[in-house]
Protein backbone atom coordinates (compact mmCIF):
# COMPACT_ATOMS: atom_id res chain seq x y z
CA UNK A 1 0.00 0.00 0.00
CA UNK A 2 1.40 3.44 -0.84
CA UNK A 3 0.97 6.91 -0.88
CA UNK A 4 -1.29 6.94 -3.75
CA UNK A 5 -3.47 3.96 -2.42
CA UNK A 6 -3.86 6.34 1.15
CA UNK A 7 -5.39 9.15 -0.76
CA UNK A 8 -7.95 6.63 -2.15
CA UNK A 9 -9.01 5.94 0.85
CA UNK A 10 -9.16 9.63 1.75
CA UNK A 11 -11.36 10.35 -1.25
CA UNK A 12 -13.63 7.39 -0.63
CA UNK A 13 -14.36 8.63 2.85
CA UNK A 14 -14.78 12.01 2.08
CA UNK A 15 -17.58 10.67 -0.90
CA UNK A 16 -18.89 8.42 1.45
CA UNK A 17 -19.45 11.63 3.79
CA UNK A 18 -21.15 13.48 1.32
CA UNK A 19 -23.17 10.29 0.41
CA UNK A 20 -23.92 10.17 3.93
CA UNK A 21 -25.32 13.77 3.85
CA UNK A 22 -27.35 14.27 0.98
CA UNK A 23 -29.09 10.41 1.49
CA UNK A 24 -32.70 11.31 2.78
CA UNK A 25 -33.57 8.47 4.43
CA UNK A 26 -32.01 8.16 7.97
CA UNK A 27 -31.06 4.10 8.02
CA UNK A 28 -29.42 4.07 4.56
CA UNK A 29 -27.31 8.17 5.59
CA UNK A 30 -26.23 6.22 8.66
CA UNK A 31 -24.64 3.22 6.32
CA UNK A 32 -23.21 5.80 4.54
CA UNK A 33 -21.48 7.68 7.80
CA UNK A 34 -19.90 3.63 8.72
CA UNK A 35 -18.28 3.73 4.87
CA UNK A 36 -16.80 6.93 5.56
CA UNK A 37 -15.58 5.76 9.60
CA UNK A 38 -14.34 2.70 7.68
CA UNK A 39 -12.32 3.91 5.06
CA UNK A 40 -10.61 6.43 6.91
CA UNK A 41 -9.60 4.09 9.70
CA UNK A 42 -8.02 2.43 6.60
CA UNK A 43 -6.25 5.55 5.81
CA UNK A 44 -5.33 6.35 9.25
CA UNK A 45 -3.84 2.48 9.40
CA UNK A 46 -1.85 2.41 6.07
CA UNK A 47 -0.34 5.95 7.41
CA UNK A 48 1.27 4.54 9.85
CA UNK A 49 3.74 2.35 7.80
CA UNK A 50 4.85 5.55 6.62
CA UNK A 51 5.42 7.18 9.88
CA UNK A 52 2.37 9.75 9.33
CA UNK A 53 0.06 11.08 12.31
CA UNK A 54 -3.59 11.59 11.74
CA UNK A 55 -3.19 15.27 10.84
CA UNK A 56 -0.62 14.83 8.20
CA UNK A 57 -2.87 13.12 6.23
CA UNK A 58 -3.73 14.58 2.47
CA UNK A 59 -6.92 16.15 1.91
CA UNK A 60 -9.67 14.88 -0.40
CA UNK A 61 -7.84 15.22 -4.09
CA UNK A 62 -9.54 17.58 -6.83
CA UNK A 63 -10.60 14.15 -8.35
CA UNK A 64 -12.79 13.37 -5.41
CA UNK A 65 -13.72 16.94 -5.14
CA UNK A 66 -14.93 17.17 -9.13
CA UNK A 67 -17.01 13.71 -8.38
CA UNK A 68 -18.87 15.21 -5.97
CA UNK A 69 -19.69 18.50 -7.63
CA UNK A 70 -20.74 15.79 -10.62
CA UNK A 71 -23.22 14.03 -8.05
CA UNK A 72 -24.29 17.44 -7.26
CA UNK A 73 -25.77 18.14 -10.66
CA UNK A 74 -26.24 14.73 -12.32
CA UNK A 75 -26.99 12.59 -8.85
CA UNK A 76 -25.26 10.69 -6.27
CA UNK A 77 -26.10 7.42 -7.33
CA UNK A 78 -23.07 8.03 -10.15
CA UNK A 79 -20.67 8.73 -7.18
CA UNK A 80 -21.74 5.67 -5.35
CA UNK A 81 -21.28 3.92 -8.64
CA UNK A 82 -17.28 5.35 -9.15
CA UNK A 83 -16.75 4.09 -5.70
CA UNK A 84 -17.87 0.83 -6.03
CA UNK A 85 -15.91 0.71 -9.38
CA UNK A 86 -12.80 2.12 -7.51
CA UNK A 87 -12.91 -0.45 -4.66
CA UNK A 88 -13.47 -3.24 -7.26
CA UNK A 89 -10.29 -2.09 -9.24
CA UNK A 90 -7.90 -1.95 -6.02
CA UNK A 91 -8.73 -5.44 -4.86
CA UNK A 92 -8.27 -6.89 -7.89
CA UNK A 93 -5.25 -4.96 -8.27
CA UNK A 94 -4.26 -6.56 -4.58
CA UNK A 95 -5.07 -10.00 -5.74
CA UNK A 96 -3.08 -9.79 -8.32
CA UNK A 97 0.23 -8.48 -6.83
CA UNK A 98 -0.43 -11.44 -4.07
CA UNK A 99 -0.20 -13.72 -7.35
CA UNK A 100 2.60 -13.00 -8.47
CA UNK A 101 4.48 -12.90 -4.94
CA UNK A 102 3.09 -15.71 -4.52
CA UNK A 103 1.90 -14.18 -0.76
CA UNK A 104 -1.05 -15.48 1.19
CA UNK A 105 -4.75 -13.61 0.02
CA UNK A 106 -6.53 -12.03 2.67
CA UNK A 107 -10.37 -11.51 3.28
CA UNK A 108 -9.55 -7.54 3.40
CA UNK A 109 -8.59 -8.04 -0.22
CA UNK A 110 -12.13 -8.39 -0.90
CA UNK A 111 -13.96 -6.57 1.84
CA UNK A 112 -14.29 -3.36 0.29
CA UNK A 113 -16.42 -4.46 -2.12
CA UNK A 114 -18.80 -6.02 -0.44
CA UNK A 115 -18.51 -4.16 2.93
CA UNK A 116 -21.52 -1.87 2.31
CA UNK A 117 -24.27 -4.51 0.78
CA UNK A 118 -23.10 -6.49 4.05
CA UNK A 119 -23.85 -3.48 6.16
CA UNK A 120 -27.12 -2.91 3.89
CA UNK A 121 -28.33 -6.89 3.99
CA UNK A 122 -28.10 -7.02 7.34
CA UNK A 123 -29.34 -3.41 9.03
CA UNK A 124 -32.53 -4.57 10.91
CA UNK A 125 -34.32 -0.78 10.20
CA UNK A 126 -33.46 -0.81 5.93
CA UNK A 127 -36.90 -1.72 4.38
CA UNK A 128 -37.52 -3.73 1.39
CA UNK A 129 -38.13 -0.67 -0.17
CA UNK A 130 -34.76 0.88 0.63
CA UNK A 131 -32.59 -2.64 -0.32
CA UNK A 132 -34.15 -2.51 -3.65
CA UNK A 133 -33.63 0.89 -4.57
CA UNK A 134 -29.78 0.26 -3.17
CA UNK A 135 -29.34 -2.94 -5.18
CA UNK A 136 -31.08 -0.66 -8.12
CA UNK A 137 -27.66 1.53 -7.51
CA UNK A 138 -25.50 -1.28 -6.86
CA UNK A 139 -26.29 -3.09 -9.87
CA UNK A 140 -26.53 0.09 -12.41
CA UNK A 141 -22.61 1.60 -11.41
CA UNK A 142 -23.65 4.96 -12.23
CA UNK A 143 -22.53 7.44 -14.36
CA UNK A 144 -23.05 5.77 -17.22
CA UNK A 145 -24.44 8.77 -18.90
CA UNK A 146 -21.54 10.56 -18.02
CA UNK A 147 -18.41 7.65 -19.44
CA UNK A 148 -20.99 7.55 -22.60
CA UNK A 149 -20.41 11.42 -23.09
CA UNK A 150 -17.06 11.06 -22.87
CA UNK A 151 -16.73 8.08 -24.89
CA UNK A 152 -18.81 8.70 -27.69
CA UNK A 153 -17.03 12.38 -28.06
CA UNK A 154 -13.57 10.66 -28.52
CA UNK A 155 -15.33 7.94 -31.04
CA UNK A 156 -16.30 11.13 -32.99
CA UNK A 157 -12.69 12.91 -32.66
CA UNK A 158 -10.59 9.92 -33.56
CA UNK A 159 -12.57 8.42 -36.41
CA UNK A 160 -13.31 11.99 -37.75
CA UNK A 161 -9.67 13.26 -36.74
CA UNK A 162 -8.36 10.09 -38.61
CA UNK A 163 -10.43 10.49 -41.76
CA UNK A 164 -9.99 14.25 -42.21
CA UNK A 165 -5.83 13.61 -41.87
CA UNK A 166 -5.94 11.12 -44.66
CA UNK A 167 -7.82 12.84 -47.33
CA UNK A 168 -5.47 15.89 -46.13
CA UNK A 169 -2.00 13.82 -46.87
CA UNK A 170 -4.01 12.84 -50.14
CA UNK A 171 -4.93 15.92 -51.47
CA UNK A 172 -4.14 19.57 -50.66
CA UNK A 173 -7.68 20.84 -51.87
CA UNK A 174 -9.16 22.46 -48.84
CA UNK A 175 -13.05 21.81 -50.09
CA UNK A 176 -12.31 18.26 -50.74
CA UNK A 177 -11.03 17.40 -47.10
CA UNK A 178 -13.88 19.96 -45.53
CA UNK A 179 -16.65 17.40 -47.67
CA UNK A 180 -15.10 14.02 -46.73
CA UNK A 181 -15.08 15.67 -42.72
CA UNK A 182 -18.32 16.62 -42.90
CA UNK A 183 -19.58 13.63 -44.36
CA UNK A 184 -17.92 11.47 -41.80
CA UNK A 185 -19.19 13.25 -38.91
CA UNK A 186 -22.77 12.54 -40.56
CA UNK A 187 -22.27 8.77 -41.28
CA UNK A 188 -20.30 7.80 -38.20
CA UNK A 189 -23.13 10.34 -35.97
CA UNK A 190 -26.27 8.98 -38.02
CA UNK A 191 -24.34 5.13 -37.87
CA UNK A 192 -24.01 5.55 -33.56
CA UNK A 193 -27.36 6.69 -33.45
CA UNK A 194 -29.67 4.05 -35.40
CA UNK A 195 -27.08 1.64 -33.18
CA UNK A 196 -28.04 3.72 -30.44
CA UNK A 197 -31.95 3.03 -31.04
CA UNK A 198 -31.45 -0.18 -32.22
CA UNK A 199 -30.09 -1.25 -28.86
CA UNK A 200 -32.36 0.39 -26.83
CA UNK A 201 -35.79 -0.70 -28.66
CA UNK A 202 -34.63 -4.44 -28.71
CA UNK A 203 -33.53 -4.12 -25.08
CA UNK A 204 -37.38 -2.70 -24.11
CA UNK A 205 -38.78 -5.36 -26.44
CA UNK A 206 -36.97 -8.36 -24.53
CA UNK A 207 -37.23 -6.83 -21.25
CA UNK A 208 -41.38 -6.40 -22.10
CA UNK A 209 -41.70 -10.12 -23.21
CA UNK A 210 -39.68 -11.47 -19.87
CA UNK A 211 -41.84 -8.93 -17.08
CA UNK A 212 -44.78 -10.31 -19.25
CA UNK A 213 -43.83 -13.95 -18.52
CA UNK A 214 -43.12 -13.05 -14.83
CA UNK A 215 -46.76 -11.78 -14.57
CA UNK A 216 -48.16 -14.54 -16.08
CA UNK A 217 -46.14 -16.80 -13.60
CA UNK A 218 -47.06 -14.72 -10.32
CA UNK A 219 -50.40 -14.87 -11.39
CA UNK A 220 -50.67 -18.76 -12.11
CA UNK A 221 -48.12 -19.88 -9.21
CA UNK A 222 -48.24 -16.74 -6.77
CA UNK A 223 -47.16 -19.10 -3.64
CA UNK A 224 -43.97 -20.49 -5.62
CA UNK A 225 -43.14 -16.61 -6.39
CA UNK A 226 -43.26 -15.84 -2.78
CA UNK A 227 -40.87 -18.31 -1.87
CA UNK A 228 -38.82 -17.57 -4.66
CA UNK A 229 -38.05 -14.38 -3.34
CA UNK A 230 -37.82 -15.16 -0.48
CA UNK A 231 -34.54 -17.23 -1.00
CA UNK A 232 -33.29 -14.15 -3.13
CA UNK A 233 -33.46 -12.23 -0.01
CA UNK A 234 -32.16 -15.18 2.26
CA UNK A 235 -29.14 -15.20 -0.56
CA UNK A 236 -28.10 -11.80 0.35
CA UNK A 237 -27.59 -12.55 3.98
CA UNK A 238 -30.90 -11.27 5.75
CA UNK A 239 -32.45 -13.87 8.30
CA UNK A 240 -34.53 -16.42 6.77
CA UNK A 241 -37.71 -15.56 9.31
CA UNK A 242 -36.92 -12.00 8.16
CA UNK A 243 -36.78 -12.87 4.39
CA UNK A 244 -40.02 -14.49 4.66
CA UNK A 245 -41.93 -11.85 6.23
CA UNK A 246 -41.36 -9.39 3.50
CA UNK A 247 -41.90 -11.33 0.59
CA UNK A 248 -45.26 -11.99 2.25
CA UNK A 249 -45.81 -8.67 2.84
CA UNK A 250 -44.65 -7.67 -0.94
CA UNK A 251 -46.69 -10.24 -2.24
CA UNK A 252 -49.92 -8.75 -0.76
CA UNK A 253 -49.81 -5.74 -3.67
CA UNK A 254 -49.61 -7.81 -7.12
CA UNK A 255 -48.28 -4.78 -8.99
CA UNK A 256 -45.55 -4.18 -6.50
CA UNK A 257 -44.72 -7.60 -6.06
CA UNK A 258 -43.99 -7.55 -9.79
CA UNK A 259 -42.04 -4.70 -9.90
CA UNK A 260 -40.02 -6.20 -7.07
CA UNK A 261 -39.93 -9.77 -8.58
CA UNK A 262 -39.05 -7.94 -12.02
CA UNK A 263 -35.92 -6.44 -10.34
CA UNK A 264 -34.89 -8.87 -8.31
CA UNK A 265 -35.27 -12.42 -10.25
CA UNK A 266 -34.61 -11.17 -13.77
CA UNK A 267 -32.24 -7.74 -12.48
CA UNK A 268 -34.82 -5.61 -14.85
CA UNK A 269 -35.08 -2.14 -13.99
CA UNK A 270 -38.30 -1.23 -14.67
CA UNK A 271 -37.50 3.05 -14.39
CA UNK A 272 -34.85 2.49 -17.03
CA UNK A 273 -37.21 0.77 -19.69
CA UNK A 274 -39.39 3.98 -19.50
CA UNK A 275 -35.87 6.00 -21.70
CA UNK A 276 -36.92 6.75 -25.26
CA UNK A 277 -35.15 5.20 -27.31
CA UNK A 278 -35.52 8.21 -29.95
CA UNK A 279 -33.79 10.68 -26.89
CA UNK A 280 -31.32 8.37 -27.25
CA UNK A 281 -30.41 8.26 -30.34
CA UNK A 282 -30.46 12.06 -30.67
CA UNK A 283 -28.03 11.91 -27.48
CA UNK A 284 -25.79 9.30 -29.05
CA UNK A 285 -25.56 11.50 -32.44
CA UNK A 286 -24.90 14.63 -30.68
CA UNK A 287 -21.74 13.31 -28.46
CA UNK A 288 -20.60 11.51 -31.34
CA UNK A 289 -20.32 15.02 -33.72
CA UNK A 290 -19.19 16.91 -30.71
CA UNK A 291 -16.26 15.46 -31.18
CA UNK A 292 -15.74 14.68 -34.69
CA UNK A 293 -16.28 18.81 -35.52
CA UNK A 294 -13.09 19.62 -33.76
CA UNK A 295 -10.81 18.48 -36.68
CA UNK A 296 -12.98 19.64 -39.43
CA UNK A 297 -13.43 23.43 -38.08
CA UNK A 298 -10.11 24.93 -39.74
CA UNK A 299 -11.13 23.90 -43.21
CA UNK A 300 -14.20 26.27 -42.66
CA UNK A 301 -11.40 28.83 -43.32
CA UNK A 302 -8.22 27.81 -44.82
CA UNK A 303 -6.42 25.28 -46.39
CA UNK A 304 -3.11 23.55 -46.92
CA UNK A 305 -0.25 22.94 -44.11
CA UNK A 306 -1.83 25.86 -41.89
CA UNK A 307 -5.36 23.85 -41.72
CA UNK A 308 -3.57 20.64 -41.37
CA UNK A 309 -1.77 22.06 -38.60
CA UNK A 310 -4.60 23.95 -36.56
CA UNK A 311 -6.94 20.66 -36.80
CA UNK A 312 -4.15 18.43 -35.46
CA UNK A 313 -3.93 21.05 -32.22
CA UNK A 314 -7.76 21.36 -31.68
CA UNK A 315 -7.81 17.46 -31.91
CA UNK A 316 -4.76 17.22 -29.51
CA UNK A 317 -6.70 19.48 -26.90
CA UNK A 318 -9.62 17.83 -27.72
CA UNK A 319 -8.13 14.14 -26.79
CA UNK A 320 -6.45 15.62 -24.17
CA UNK A 321 -9.66 16.50 -22.01
CA UNK A 322 -11.00 13.32 -23.12
CA UNK A 323 -8.11 11.83 -21.37
CA UNK A 324 -8.37 13.96 -19.07
CA UNK A 325 -11.87 13.12 -18.22
CA UNK A 326 -11.48 9.48 -18.70
CA UNK A 327 -9.37 10.02 -15.12
CA UNK A 328 -12.67 10.62 -13.44
CA UNK A 329 -13.33 6.62 -13.76
CA UNK A 330 -9.91 5.26 -13.78
CA UNK A 331 -8.30 7.81 -10.93
CA UNK A 332 -4.89 7.68 -12.74
CA UNK A 333 -3.15 10.65 -13.35
CA UNK A 334 -4.57 13.84 -15.04
CA UNK A 335 -1.42 14.49 -17.31
CA UNK A 336 -0.38 10.61 -17.66
CA UNK A 337 -4.43 9.79 -19.08
CA UNK A 338 -4.58 12.92 -21.16
CA UNK A 339 -1.01 12.81 -23.06
CA UNK A 340 -1.36 9.35 -23.89
CA UNK A 341 -5.13 9.73 -25.47
CA UNK A 342 -3.29 12.04 -27.29
CA UNK A 343 -0.06 10.39 -28.19
CA UNK A 344 -3.03 7.50 -29.79
CA UNK A 345 -5.39 10.37 -31.20
CA UNK A 346 -1.95 11.84 -33.23
CA UNK A 347 -0.35 8.01 -33.95
CA UNK A 348 -3.42 7.41 -36.02
CA UNK A 349 -4.38 10.69 -37.53
CA UNK A 350 -0.23 10.37 -38.14
CA UNK A 351 -0.58 6.83 -40.09
CA UNK A 352 -3.85 7.34 -42.15
CA UNK A 353 -2.56 10.96 -43.89
CA UNK A 354 0.77 8.48 -44.13
CA UNK A 355 -1.51 6.52 -46.05
CA UNK A 356 -3.83 9.27 -47.72
CA UNK A 357 -0.08 10.84 -49.12
CA UNK A 358 0.98 7.51 -50.59
CA UNK A 359 -2.55 6.79 -52.24
CA UNK A 360 -2.38 10.56 -53.58
CA UNK A 361 0.91 10.10 -55.22
CA UNK A 362 0.21 7.05 -56.14
CA UNK A 363 -2.94 8.17 -58.49
CA UNK A 364 -1.46 11.26 -59.33
CA UNK A 365 1.94 9.30 -60.48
Amino acid sequence: MDLKNIQTEIDASYLYKQLSKVEKDANVAKVFAQMSDIELSHAVAFAKKFNLNADQLPKPSGRARILNKIGEIIGYDYVLGVLLDTEKSISSAVQHARKNTNAQSSISDTAHVTILKNILNNHKNISSDNLVRFEKKHRSVGGNALRAAVLGGNDGLVSNFSLVMGIAGATSGQSEVLLAGLAGLLAGALSMALGEWISVKSSQELYENQMDLEMEELETNPEGEEKELALIYITKGIPEAQAIQMAKEIMLDKGQAHEILVREELGINVDEMKGSAMEAAVTSFVLFAVGAILPVIPFFFIGGFMAILFSATLSAIGLFIIGAAITLFTGKNVLFSGFRQVAFGLIAAAITFGIGHFIGISIAG
